[in-house]
């Protein structure tokens, strides 16, 4: 059968309605986004068990034995884990917001043999410490740091529907991409305008931001914020569970990390007068955070996160303030995908437009 070429008239009104429920579609499943992300990224992860257990089993079966093994290693954990921190948090903002803390720091400050060396030190300089703005700096942090983690753990947890629903949904939606995977690639690379080279490397890159944030650097949040949460715990200075999390969710950002949680710790132990305490903790800070990021995060990342400290600096904290929590794994992908862009540009595409520009330049002239 001939196939004949469509005319300019019934194109153009194709593509109109092919956008149109391009749109459409959008504007259906842009309410499941979240889940449908973090499906992909998952079901990225997880291919390599599925792909191995279907060795042997069909692929309906492959796909419910991987999706039982996402339940007990990822879900599981995490629920009993965000629970437990929803009501810690609130406990710890509830009492940040009231007089008690600040009352406490105020005191600990003014009445620390430590803070009146310093003073004294300080006023040798010419240099005037006072004592309050230290401690609504310290105050704030810790309201801020109990409303963070708050908001972040009780919009799961404190509607159970919401989160058995989205949890069922993203299962389900793991489970069909398991087995379909390849198929819904090869599908969006042929509806994509761009070239299949161009389409496999765009969804390459996306899969290995992926591993490098979900693996890399949830292993090494995860080990920070453990280590951490042991350590707040030998040294009674406050949940284990909640500053532990902190900590966890922070070792995320290359630049200051732990840092914010353990350096402010370092400094109560000292104003208390622990000055051994507090100096220990300042040297483990130091020694985690070296070993972690310049020893452990190396050999799981890798060369996948091909990006300048800043830049992944700027892309976790923009990514936060944009979609929260899940602003750590959409900034650095939303990054990605400029950066792979912008390198196909430069090689594929910056020569003809440029050379494009100076043909025009030329016929005006």
């Amino acid at each position: 059968m001939i196939m004949r070429s469509p005319s300019p008239m019934v194109l153009k009104c194709f593509l109109v309605l092919f956008a149109i429920s391009i749109l459409l579609v959008g504007r259906i499943l842009w309410p499941f986004l979240s889940i449908l992300v973090l499906s992909f990224l998952l079901t990225g992860l997880f291919q390599p068990i599925y792909r191995f257990i279907n060795k042997k089993f069909s692929s309906s079966f492959s796909s419910l034995v991987t999706c039982v093994i996402i339940v007990v290693l990822v879900f599981v954990p995490l629920s009993f884990f965000v629970g437990a921190l929803s009501k810690e948090a609130l406990a710890l903002y509830q009492s940040a917001k009231g007089v008690d803390i600040g009352l406490k720091l105020k005191e600990l400050i003014q009445e620390s043999a430590f803070m009146i060396k310093l003073q004294g030190m300080l006023e040798s300089f010419g240099v005037e410490l006072e004592p309050e703005g230290l401690n609504e700096t310290l105050s704030d942090f810790v309201r801020f740091a109990g409303l963070f983690l708050y908001n972040q753990a009780s919009s799961w947890a404190a509607n159970i529907m919401h989160f058995i629903f989205a949890f069922s949904m993203m299962i389900i939606t793991i489970f069909f991409l398991l087995i379909d995977h390849e198929r819904l690639i090869n599908f969006i690379i042929r509806l994509s305008p761009l070239p299949e080279e161009h389409g496999r490397r765009l969804i390459g890159k996306f899969q290995e931001i992926a591993g490098a944030v979900l693996i890399g650097n949830g292993i090494c949040g995860l080990i920070q914020g453990i280590l951490g949460g042991l350590v707040f715990s030998l040294l009674h200075l406050g949940s284990p569970l909640i500053w532990g999390g902190m900590m966890g969710i922070l070792a995320f950002l290359p630049i200051f990390g732990v840092g914010l949680v353990l350096l402010p710790a370092s400094l109560v132990l000292l104003l208390k007068g622990q000055a051994l305490a507090g100096i220990g903790l300042a040297i483990f800070y130091i020694l985690l955070s070296f070993s972690v990021e310049y020893a452990l995060k190396p050999k799981l990342v890798g060369k996948r996160l091909k990006m300048h400290t800043l830049l992944v600096f700027l892309a976790i904290m923009g990514g936060l303030s944009v979609f929260g929590v899940l602003g750590i794994i959409y900034g650095p992908l939303i990054i990605t995908a400029f950066l792979t862009l912008t390198e196909i540009y430069f090689e594929h595409y910056d020569a003809y437009v440029k050379s494009s520009e100076d043909a025009q330049g030329v016929g005006d002239a």
